[in-house]
């Protein structure tokens, strides 16, 4: 099968048009950071090494629960995910990390697979199990739910396919397991809260079970949806309950749309980062509740914020710190490549603001109790532009200096578009 990708002297003759521009400034930001005693070369090094995975759900066009339009040239499969991937980490060089979802993703052949992966230089990242919704053919039903089932037999079902999601992880080079379940109640008296947490728990330990010793597993919790009563992972507490009742291989994940509004999710993240639970994040944004907005368009302060926990933890070394990063986003009236470039591009640049805070200072500030000049430093590093420096980071590694200018000039979209068919009409239902 022949591979769809963006030839590289596009990327240099768009790189051409901007790099005299870009010296520039860069020497700009330098000669100012250099007057905070910042070295912008050691900053423009952690950008280049930093990486964030894509969803390989995430390359498709998304929807609402009413309705989904398909989307000009969409992938029909894994394979053409794949493709999409590649040209987002050619452009970007932030993205080498895909992260599948099973069984949506599931293939008759899993070396052919890796094979395809291997040939566009990606690699895999967190396997997703599924259990939210019922698939052709299947013999017991996830309608009452999948772990917490009240049914054994659901139950053994929901469990023998995450153990296989594993199977299949470990063909294509992966080493966590994230679970997310819809599991829970609409209605006050449907469910008995500490009964259904307890079979999770138990359903859990056997998928636990099953882990290889160098695997994680990936606990993710969810306020509602599509259980709007109750869930059985509904926050943090909860999740952080479950993975320290299954042991030191499970951990958090933090999906920055599946919490309360006005939550101090930065401080969620710190409390998982000090008990050595925080597994990874899936980065998204959001207005009203988990709209699974591109990342940083509509709070990329609290974004910052977060980050700015995540680096701290960085520079104190902290045990046990090694979290996951992923995209986990819906794009209905975007094309998905250039909204996960342009959400690519969000996180890294928290990531790069944050490394700008003055710890020192910071950290005198608050012994001090000075409340003022402590949020002021944070937010000096938040406002400096940082965009020279995630230029000439995907500049140095052969990515382009405006990813999204490249794509449309490479008119990547349409060549795709004449052998990916539109798939007609539109469904229901989210992606």
């Amino acid at each position: 099968m022949q591979q769809q990708r963006i030839d590289k002297a596009i990327i240099a003759e768009q790189n051409a048009k901007l790099e005299a521009n870009l010296q520039e400034d860069y020497q700009a930001l330098g000669n100012k950071l250099a007057r905070d005693n910042i070295n912008i070369d050691e900053i423009t090094s952690a950008a280049e090494k930093f990486q964030i995975a894509v969803p390989s759900w995430g390359t498709g066009t998304g929807g609402t629960r009413f309705a989904r339009f398909p989307g000009e040239g969409e992938p029909r499969n894994i394979f053409e995910k794949l493709e999409d991937s590649a040209v987002i980490n050619d452009l970007t060089q932030a993205t080498e990390r895909v992260s599948p979802h099973f069984p949506w993703d599931k293939v008759d052949d899993f070396s052919e697979l890796k094979d395809a992966s291997d040939a566009l230089n990606l690699k895999w990242d967190s396997i997703n199990s599924n259990t939210f919704q019922d698939q052709p053919g299947q013999e017991h039903s996830f309608k009452y739910g999948s772990l917490s089932n009240t049914s054994k037999d659901s139950r053994d079902l929901a469990i023998a396919h995450n153990l296989e999601c594993i199977e299949w992880g470990q063909m294509l080079g992966s080493k966590t397991l994230t679970v997310w379940v819809g599991d829970g109640s609409n209605h006050p008296g449907q469910q008995h809260f500490q009964h259904a947490f307890e079979r999770y728990l138990e359903s859990m330990k056997e998928i636990y079970a099953g882990l290889p010793s160098d695997w994680e597993m990936h606990i993710e919790h969810k306020m509602f949806e599509p259980a709007f009563y109750s869930t059985i992972i509904q926050d943090w507490g909860s999740n952080i309950l479950a993975a320290m009742e299954l042991g030191p291989q499970a951990k958090s994940l933090v999906d920055l749309g599946h919490h309360a509004p006005n939550v101090n999710i930065e401080m969620i993240v710190s409390r998982l980062i000090q008990f050595k639970k925080l597994g990874g994040f899936h980065f998204n944004d959001s207005k009203y509740g988990d709209d699974d907005l591109d990342s940083g368009s509509l709070h990329p302060y609290q974004q910052f914020l977060i980050f700015n926990e995540l680096v701290d933890a960085e520079h104190r070394n902290q045990a046990e710190f090694n979290p996951n990063y992923m995209l986990d986003q819906s794009h209905n009236v975007t094309d998905p490549i250039e909204s996960l470039m342009n959400s690519a591009a969000s996180v890294q640049r928290s990531y790069i603001a944050a490394l700008l805070v003055d710890r020192n200072a910071l950290t005198q500030y608050q012994a001090d109790n000075d409340a003022l000049m402590a949020s002021n430093t944070l937010k000096k590093a938040f406002t400096t532009d940082v965009s020279p420096i995630l230029e000439m980071a995907r500049l140095r590694k052969g990515g382009a200096i405006d990813p999204i200018a490249t794509y449309r000039a490479s008119g990547y979209r349409s060549a795709v578009a004449k052998v990916r068919p539109n798939s007609g009409g539109n469904g229901s239902g989210i992606v």
